[in-house]
Order: C-alpha cells, then structure tokens, then sequence
C-alpha cells in the first residue's frame, strides 16, 4: 500500500518507544524530572497485522498535530510528549496496551482504535482507571460510554445516508442488496441495522437481501464474488453495501475487477474504503464505485488545503493521502486542547464535563459540535472513485447530522437516547425512564 516501508515504521517506532519510555532503569530519574514538564498522549494504533493498512497513518497524523501544537506552545504552558505503541492488530492486546498506557505512561488522554472489536476491548479499561479515548472511525453505534468520544459516524452518518443514496433516482433506484462484511461487531450490527432499514422503511423483500461474512485477512473472494455476480443477475438493480475491514480489501477489489464487474453494473459502496486504502490498488477497473464518507481530500477548501499541505511537510511525501479518520483525528484533538484549556486542567472528570458543547471547525468548511450524547455533527458525503484513487463528491446532506448513539430502527434500542449531561446516561431509556447502565 501507500504506507512506509515496513523497516522503516519499526525503526521509527522504536525511535518514538525510546523516546517515550526511556531506555533503562538507569534512565529513570531524568524522565521522571522531563515527565513533569509534558502532558503526555497515548496513541493506540496498529502498527503491524491486517489493520496496520488504516491505522499507520493515524499515528502519523497523531505526531504531526502534537508537533504542530508544541509549535504554538505547546498546552498549558508544557510541551506535549506522544506516547506510541503498537497492539498489532491483536483484539486483546489494545487493553492491556492501553492499561500500560494510563498505568505506566501516565497519559492525559488517547487517541486509538479502529476496529469496534478493538474498542469494545478497551472500554472496562478506561472506565475503571478513568481515562478518556477519543475513537476516530466510522462504527455501528448502539453504545455511549462516558469516557469515550466518538469522533467518527454513527450508522444515522454513512450507512443510513449510503442506503437512501442508492434507492434514491440519483443513485441508481437499487432494489436488491448485498450487505458484505467482515465477520466482527461493526459490520455486524451495522448490517442488522440496514437490514432492518431496508424491510422497515424502504420495504425491501427479504429475498432481495444477501449477507454474507469473510474472516480479517479474507483472500480468496473468486467464489464471494460470483456469487454476488450471480446474485445481481435477476434483472432488478443490485448494489454491494460493503462493510469489509482492513487488507482483505484489496484482493476483494481486485476480483471484481478480474470479474468484470463494474459500477455500472453492480456499484458497491464502502465504509471503511478510503484514499489511503486505494492507494495501493489499481483503481481503473473500480472507477465509479462508491465510499460513504464525512470527509474527502478531494473537497477543496481552504482548511482542507492548508491541512494537507502541513500533512505533506510533515510525512515528507507528497503521494501520502488524507481520510476521513485522519479529520475525525484533527476534529478530536483540537476538541480535547479547548476542553483543556477552559477547565485549565488535564484531569479526565474536569475535560469530560467540558467536551459536550465544545466547537471546533472540520476540513470541509463547517464546524463540529461535541454532543451530548458523546458524538458531533457531521456532514454526509457519498463519493465515486475516480482513476487516481482519489473521490468526486456526487451527493452531501444539505445539513450537518448529529451523530445518534442508538438506532432507532433496531426494537431494543429505539427508546434509548444517551445523555452524558442532564441524564448522565449513556442508555437512558425515555418509556421506563431509568438509565440501564453503562
């Protein structure tokens, strides 16, 4: 892919590790007396394993905004200290990752994760030492935890305005749908959603649904694909909703290609597709598909320019993309600097307090708002593959939508509303009025 070679992420890192946790025992005493004068930030991504393809380039953007703060002076009065490591793509090991994180490295806050999986691992963890995760990726909902802030869409921000898309005249009138995942949480839950959005709302028969789940790391699509192919070959207008997660991307587009199977045929619309991603494909025979997004680089505006110019400077390649995970990124830690600056203080009880009503603007030219519920207003861009790997905007919401924690279309979350404000609730049911715990 677009990324650095591998050699040389492992040297960075361990460069950064070094830098972070000191050398030796011997070496304590000084760190301790730096330690003092930073306020440290965990950063908790995969450097290696299948999802290393997304999640790399999150670390990178971490540095560069800590870099680009500690130009400006750095947060009340000290320099910010980035304290990477690498859970490898092991589900378990984000926990015991992020306990070291907090335990050990003494951070002031993180910022990681990408699978829901990998989330789902960390939550006892900030909840019992009371730390906060700022969570920059698209996810199924269906949760508010107080000491998480979900910096990337709920399914009401992409997969729900995806879905409306295609159905829609402009999107082709889709009547048959292929709901393709990889086999963990997020695509799971995201597709029961759909599904039930589908039969509920759009009154989709059930015949006209196939789901369909691949491991991480899924290779061999040839028989996936042909079903798919097959599938779409009732004579109604059939699109893939793709919820497929890390590497297991690349050999899934190019089969369609080998197959022959374009976007005018059959579209698929991603979730978890990105610039990044595309990078390292030959994008010809996918050009048409579709990603739902909330950012784009391609969307010009003056913050999106500036910002990947900086991007570019700092990685030192003009080739490495931005995406949407990269802005949630931006979106979060500009948030968390304001939240640590009003209460003038980085203890995690004084900044939760503060986040909700915190602004601060997006790249594409509106301004994110920290809701209540733990999720900010976002626009919704739907985005056709161009030759360059790169995405024309064919439809955005008019409006900003509010990330919702809970879907209404699913039975045993339709009357729950999370509120960490006036309810101090994430799952505060409004029928029986009681809060169910979190």
């Amino acid at each position: 892919m677009s990324h650095t070679p591998l050699s040389k992420i492992q040297l960075n890192r361990r460069r950064l590790l070094a830098s972070a946790t000191g050398l030796a025992a011997g070496l304590m005493a000084p760190r301790l007396a730096v330690a003092a004068d930073t306020i440290k930030v965990g950063i908790l991504h995969s450097l290696s394993g299948t999802m290393a393809i997304s999640e790399t380039t999150l670390k990178d953007v971490m540095l560069m905004l800590i870099a680009e703060q500690n130009k400006q002076g750095g947060l009340l009065g000290k320099k910010l200290e980035p304290v990477v490591v690498d859970p490898a793509s092991n589900w378990p090991l984000f926990a015991e990752k992020a306990r070291e994180l907090i335990s050990q490295d003494k951070v002031a806050a993180v910022f990681g994760c990408w699978t829901s999986v990998s989330r789902k691992s960390v939550l006892p963890v900030f909840k019992e030492l009371d730390n906060i995760l700022f969570y920059p990726v698209q996810y199924e909902g269906e949760e508010s935890q107080r000491n998480v802030f979900y910096t990337g869409a709920a399914p009401n921000q992409q997969a729900i305005p995806a879905v409306d898309y295609l159905a829609s005249k402009d999107g082709g009138s889709v009547k048959r749908w292929v709901l393709e995942g990889t086999d963990y949480v997020y695509p799971r839950t995201t597709n029961k959603i759909l599904e039930a959005y589908l039969k509920n709302e759009l009154k989709v028969a059930p015949e006209d649904i196939l789901i369909n789940y691949t491991p991480f790391g899924f290779s061999d699509w040839q028989t996936e694909v042909s079903r798919i192919k097959a599938f779409g070959s009732a004579g109604k207008k059939t699109a893939v909703v793709s919820t497929i997660n890390g590497d297991a991307n690349v050999p899934f587009y190019k089969e369609l290609g080998n197959q022959g199977i374009k976007a005018t045929d059959i579209p698929v619309v991603a979730f978890s597709v990105g610039e990044e991603e595309l990078a390292g494909l030959d994008t010809k025979p996918l050009v048409g598909h579709l990603a739902a997004w909330n950012y784009f680089e391609s969307i010009k505006t003056p913050a999106n320019l500036a910002f990947i110019k900086k991007w570019h400077a700092f990685i030192g390649n003009p080739k490495r993309t931005t995406n949407d995970p990269m802005e949630a990124h931006y979106i979060g830690f500009h948030m968390w600097v304001k939240a640590v600056e009003k209460v003038g203080s980085t203890d995690a009880d004084k900044v939760i307090a503060a986040l909700p009503g915190t602004q601060t603007p997006n790249l594409t030219g509106g301004t994110a708002t920290m809701l209540a519920n733990h999720h900010i207003t976002k626009p919704v861009y739907i985005g056709e593959i161009r030759p360059d790997g790169q995405f024309d905007v064919v439809w955005k919401t008019k409006e900003l939508v509010p990330g919702a924690a809970w879907s209404p279309y699913l039975p045993g979350s339709k009357d729950l509303v999370a509120d960490w404000v006036k309810l101090n609730c994430g799952n505060y049911n409004t029928v029986t009025k009681t809060c169910g715990g979190s």
